[in-house]
């Protein structure tokens, strides 16, 4: 049987900062208030030039060089994004070209909201099990600043831009064990886009936080218990919790409910406060180039996002 493994990770945050105190500036906030509701001390936005296409290209190249697979070894390219440059040709395709692939590599977006990245790493691992890939690219990127209403205090706080990637490839020992991807569509207006690309107003993020709140720590309590009860591995067992970066409150509830210490769980929002679909990944990227995550250690991945969508992961790294 054919697993798969994660051969290398890379990520791009951009340079330009924007930190609580700036904010100050903007909103009716304060470092004190945004600190204690989300964790969040600053996040990093796209700089003039740049695109959702740039930095998913500059978090690729690092991932392909950590993989020392090259670019032309690449037979899937998966895309996690709500943020794409256009609504088509989709950001894959758009990639594709800067990278140079093959024509025989198929390339596609997925759009999943904050959970992208997981339920785009279900579907390449398929690929591998079948035989029909060798080394996907997957990776998650958002320019959530380009669709925040900077107006707004109790969502422009939560956001940044970044992106994140991984190299996979084909191994005869687990890599990835499973994959539990759920869904609830009943919770759509908790969570959403103001208006659709047909309508001329603007479009920005609308979300009714405390609820929002309460449905993510029960689903991914339930969905991490359930997947480590699949594959009979005790929560005492995980090396290394690396959970979608929404709110720290969120990961510290979901940590007591699988009773990981926080010390044992990979935590980037101070630094780049919520990219959606690329959290999982930076996060993931950040903790093996930091010396954190090492060759063997068991990683428990799991996301939230719009929609509801959700799911969880178990990684032998």
């Amino acid at each position: 049987m054919n697993y798969t493994k994660i051969l290398g990770t890379g990520s791009y945050a951009p340079a330009r900062i924007l930190s609580n105190a700036d904010l100050e500036k903007m909103v009716d906030t304060s470092d004190e208030w945004i600190t204690e509701r989300s964790g969040i001390k600053r996040r990093h936005l796209l700089a003039e030039g740049e695109s959702v296409t740039s930095m998913a290209l500059a978090a690729a190249q690092n991932a392909l060089a950590a993989s020392e697979i090259a670019a032309n070894q690449i037979d899937l390219l998966m895309v996690a994004t709500s943020t794409p440059d256009y609504l088509f040709p989709n950001t894959a395709s758009c990639l594709h070209y800067a990278l140079q692939l093959s024509q025989n590599c198929p390339v596609l977006d997925l759009s999943a909201a904050c959970a992208g990245f997981v339920y785009a790493l279900n579907v390449a691992d398929n690929y591998i099990k079948t035989g029909a890939a060798k080394h996907p690219l997957v990776i998650g990127v958002e320019a959530l600043s380009r669709v925040v209403d900077w107006t707004d205090r109790s969502t422009c706080v939560l956001f940044g831009d970044g992106a994140g990637a991984a190299v996979l490839g084909s191994s005869k020992t687990p890599g990835i064990y499973s994959t539990l991807l759920r869904a609830d569509g009943s919770f759509t207006d908790l969570l959403k886009m103001s208006e659709g690309p047909h309508n001329p107003k603007p479009s920005y993020i609308m979300m009714r936080g405390n609820e929002v709140f309460k449905v993510a720590v029960k689903k991914l309590g339930e969905v991490a218990e359930e997947i480590l009860e699949q594959n009979k591995i005790k929560k005492s067992e995980i090396d290394w919790l690396i959970p979608h970066q929404a709110n720290l409150r969120i990961i510290q509830g979901t940590a007591r409910k699988l009773n990981i210490p926080m010390e044992r769980v990979i935590v980037t929002i101070q630094e780049y406060g919520n990219t959606s679909s690329s959290s999982i990944p930076l996060a993931l990227d950040t903790g093996i180039r930091d010396g954190r995550i090492k060759r063997g250690d068991l990683l428990l991945l799991e996301a939230f996002g719009a929609g509801f969508v959700w799911g969880a992961t178990l990684i032998r790294y």
